[in-house]
């Protein structure tokens, strides 16, 4: 049994979609996936997402990127709510979205948003954002205020660590600014603040797991910070092949 990872799938590219129809659906039986946010902002697809990826895979977990809770035009649902729907719709196809028991591992899924804790952004950064006006977050007056309602819903999860047990975390935000790699242009970090928030990275440390996977960035890393390893492996858009892989990633092997 193989746990792989894989997030930013954006299969709202036709590409990336026929990338994941034609994955294997032999190899991966006995495996589990790691998914990291960023289906698609089209529930459809995150269906369909859902629906193939069972198929695939023994056992799928989950959690929503910021694309996902995108709600296209609709101005009558708010994101929160769009939320709820795919965590229901991930229930009726068996994708976990919840801590996850295997026999020599523990998969902790961890929500999250941004918050500036990695640094102010530009006004021209949030003209630009397209978070702020695809997303409807009404009853929040700040990022900040939907990153702690998503932390605070972590804690249920967290509380089912299992002490002497490998512990992986996951999330779709990044725990930390300092995984982005020193090459990145200095005109592209106009979007750090976007990133994630340390809020993440705190919670990380109360489980202390042997690996963390995330996404969002994608930038592909794997890199090692006080024990733990920290890896994204996002699939990205069409155009992103110097730093994305494009396959999955085997990031734990009991066999």
């Amino acid at each position: 049994m193989s746990i792989q990872a894989l997030s930013d799938l954006h299969i709202d590219y036709s590409e990336n979609l026929k990338w994941l129809q034609g994955l294997s659906r032999l190899d991966y039986q006995q495996d589990t996936l790691i998914l990291g946010g960023d289906i698609s902002h089209e529930m459809k697809l995150i269906e369909t997402a859902f629906y193939h990826l069972k198929k695939i895979f023994k056992e799928v977990i989950f959690v929503p990127g910021n694309h996902d809770l995108w709600i296209a035009g609709n101005r009558q649902l708010t994101s929160l709510q769009k939320f709820d729907q795919i965590r229901r719709m991930a229930a009726v196809y068996g994708v976990h979205t919840s801590t996850l028991y295997l026999d020599n591992v523990t998969i902790i899924p961890l929500l999250g948003w941004y918050d500036y804790s990695f640094g102010q952004p530009t006004e021209i950064a949030i003209q630009s954002w397209q978070d702020f006006y695809a997303c409807n977050w009404a009853g929040f007056n700040s990022v900040a205020g939907i990153t702690q309602h998503f932390l605070a819903l972590n804690e249920t999860n967290l509380a089912l660590h299992r002490p002497g047990i490998p512990t992986i975390t996951f999330s779709h935000f990044l725990p930390r600014i300092d995984l982005m790699p020193d090459y990145i242009p200095a005109d592209r970090r106009i979007i750090y603040p976007f990133l994630g928030s340390n809020g993440l990275e705190a919670q990380i440390r109360k489980v202390n797991p042997i690996i963390h996977i995330y996404g969002h960035s994608h930038v592909n890393v794997k890199r090692t910070i006080d024990d733990v390893f920290y890896i994204n492996n996002a699939f990205g858009y069409p155009e992103e092949t110097r730093i994305t892989a494009k396959q999955l990633l085997c990031v734990h092997d009991s066999n």
